[in-house]
């Protein structure tokens, strides 16, 4: 029974934040890009919401910031004509998410 390496030690601020999985469904290809946005530092928390249907048709999987909510914000991912609610709560400022979602997205 070794010590991990230094370098996979994280200090508790730099912990790996929560997926919460409490939804049976979720976008294709959803999933992944939240698990990225878990390593990023500064989120704390990330909550797959309410599956819905949208009007207008998004070929790519966007993730757009929407509203500031307690402890974080509210994102819209939308692929096809699905949209899924998605609550992060985090630490980072609105512009700092942004980057960090599409960081999240590009891997």
């Amino acid at each position: 029974m070794g010590k991990p390496p230094a370098d996979s030690l994280r200090t508790a601020s730099q912990k790996a934040a929560r997926l919460v999985w409490n939804h049976s469904t979720h976008l294709s290809g959803l999933i992944p890009i939240l698990e990225r946005l878990c390593q990023h530092d500064g989120i704390q928390t990330v909550t797959p919401g309410v599956i819905g249907r949208a009007k207008g048709h998004c070929p790519k999987m966007q993730l757009r910031v929407s509203v500031p909510i307690r402890g974080g914000y509210k994102v819209i991912a939308r692929q096809g004509k699905t949209v899924q609610e998605v609550f992060i709560l985090t630490t980072l400022l609105q512009d700092q998410l942004e980057t960090a979602l599409a960081i999240a997205m590009r891997c």
